[in-house]
């Protein structure tokens, strides 16, 4: 019972702000459609089951008349019914996909929220955000209607079925209350709480197998030329073999539960007849009451029943609520702005680059990489980050790009849409080579020629005509070189004009004329720049210097003084 409360309250934390929000109540109309439907649902019910009773009445006392008035009522009352029953089932699930649509853009909205979808990534307790608002929200949403709907519609056969029994036999009433009772404890208290954690296992082991096979489709190439096949074949077989024991299990544990349900389902096909039958041989009833009678006790019976009938639904339900609450959670810290003091790093909106006793961490607080850095990157200037491989020279930079926060003090620095951030492993979408040049900005109204003039200054001039045009889809990622990619990288960032570009060895793949050529048309712009390279020729295109060292330690100097020691080209 304390699993169902606990259920119940979890998925009403889901539901409130849809069911609340403006959108939510112009939804309230199909309620009160599927209200109405299931009221017709459950009349229709009720005189089907009379008529089946009727006809066999008829047919037992050879009464011909009776029993073909009795068809041409059922027959009319399935005219009624198969059109009744459709709407109700349009509108049901057009109730849950609008929810589901209501939910899935209120979780999207939150995952691309100040970087969370970023921030997640070394959140422990979140594994394949992915599948949760692909999965899981279509789950619940459908199954959080269809499993409301059952229970109004299990309250109205109980009213209206339950009159008809009443009227035939009392002992069947509370024969049935007490036998639904005792089944419905022994289901939960058995099978309940296992069901739910073997199915909240599933999915997430389901999610991991899926993704390791996305990982080797993604990095097929590196993996061939590794030669790790054997290696990745263990490792994607390892997941497998997680996801077929946890299964075994799970159809372990489901094997007793049908037993189970089909025990009593069975019981109550003829429990009905063995408390009906002496009324009808001693001729106080027809026989078709014995047929009445059962309908209406397996109706009120399923009523009652309800929870063991869905328990394995109800199982996939509460796995899909708890990971979709628990990506909530999470979502509401990874989205909130750095507040200082807080074990944060807060970030100010400035017109200059500053650092004020910034203290830099690992995301998971387990190393300092940087300690109590003060310095200011004057107007004009540019800064060179340099030192050895392992110091959080790209870990800086992802901090000044507002990445990472993990730490202390505060970082000044100007708004979003006048920086600029270059990995050394560019971003390549899948469309044309005039989305690429022109992402994120896809609202970027730049001429042909414009982007003819661009690919020249990146020494590209016949990336057009190879990729049959700027309109024609590609995958970037396939057709180009690492080095052609930061190149056109460059392209882009060159028609975006910011007024700030971090790069984090943006060139690393470039040989030194292309390099120097990129460097060039970068200074010839009014960008301030700040690179992390090992490249010392890269010097000239910086104002200063700043060089960290083992232990959190820096130095901040002017360009003029660099010298080139063994540590800084590693």
């Amino acid at each position: 019972m304390r699993l169902n409360l606990r259920l119940l309250k979890q998925a009403a934390a889901l539901a409130k702000p849809y069911w609340s929000s403006r959108e939510g109540r112009k939804s309230w109309w199909l309620v009160a459609l599927l209200i109405v439907l299931l009221l017709a649902d459950t009349q229709l019910n009720v005189w089907f089951n009379s008529q089946s009773g009727e006809a066999t009445s008829a047919l037992a006392a050879r009464d011909g008349a009776r029993f073909w008035h009795t068809i041409r009522i059922y027959l009319l009352l399935l005219l009624i019914a198969v059109p009744e029953y459709s709407a109700y089932y349009y509108a049901r699930d057009r109730m849950g996909l609008r929810w589901r649509r209501a939910l899935t853009h209120r979780f999207l909205d939150k995952y691309f929220r100040n970087h969370a979808f970023y921030r997640l990534r070394t959140d422990p307790q979140i594994d394949n955000p992915d599948q949760r608002m692909a999965d899981d929200i279509d789950s619940i949403t459908g199954q959080s209607v269809n499993f409301l709907l059952i229970l109004a519609g299990a309250v109205f056969q109980m009213v209206a079925f339950g009159h008809v029994l009443w009227r035939i036999s009392g002992y069947l009433i509370l024969f049935l209350l007490a036998y639904a009772i005792v089944t419905t404890l022994l289901t939960y208290g058995v099978f309940g709480r296992k069901m739910v954690s073997l199915h909240y296992q599933q999915r997430r082991k389901e999610a991991d197998f899926r993704f390791g096979l996305v990982r080797v489709r993604e990095n097929a190439e590196f993996i061939a030329l590794y030669r790790g096949e054997r290696q990745e074949l263990s490792k994607v077989r390892g997941l497998f073999s997680a996801l077929y024991g946890n299964y075994r299990r799970l159809i372990n544990w489901q094997f007793g539960l049908n037993f189970f349900q089909y025990t009593h389902s069975l019981l109550m096909l003829v429990l009905p007849s063995l408390i009906i039958a002496p009324q009808v041989l001693s001729g106080r009833f027809e026989v078709g009451k014995i047929v009445e009678a059962t309908g209406a006790f397996s109706a009120i019976m399923s009523s009652l029943t309800i929870l063991i009938d869905n328990m394995e639904d109800l199982s996939r339900f509460a796995a899909g609520i708890s990971r979709v609450r628990t990506l909530n959670i999470s979502l509401k810290r990874a989205g909130a702005p750095a507040r200082p003091g807080n074990g944060e790093i807060a970030t100010i909106d400035s017109k200059r680059l500053h650092f004020e006793n910034v203290t830099l961490r690992t995301p998971n607080s387990e190393r300092v990489l940087i300690r109590d850095l003060t310095a200011s990157v004057p107007c004009g200037g540019s800064l060179m980050i340099v030192g050895g491989s392992g110091l959080g020279k790209s870990s800086l930079l992802r901090m000044m790009a507002g990445l990472w926060n993990c730490g202390a003090g505060s970082f000044e620095r100007p708004g979003a849409e006048d920086l600029l951030f270059l990995p050394q492993h560019p971003y390549m979408i899948v469309g044309t080579l005039r989305e690429q040049l022109n992402y994120p900005n896809m609202d970027q109204n730049c001429s042909d020629d414009e982007l003819r003039s661009v690919l020249i200054r990146v020494n590209l001039p016949d990336l057009e005509e190879r990729c049959g045009g700027f309109d024609r889809e590609l995958d970037f990622e396939k057709i180009l070189s690492v080095g052609e990619r930061q190149r056109l990288a460059f392209a882009a960032m060159l028609l975006r004009n910011p007024r700030y570009v971090l790069l984090d060895e943006a060139t690393s793949a470039l040989d030194h004329e292309n390099e120097e050529m990129l460097y060039d048309e970068l200074a010839s712009t009014s960008a301030t720049i700040v690179s992390v390279t090992h490249h010392p020729s890269l010097v000239k295109y910086h104002s200063h210097i700043l060089e960290l060292k083992p232990g959190g330690e820096w130095s901040f100097y002017p360009a003029s003084q660099f010298r080139l020691t063994a540590e800084l080209v590693q």
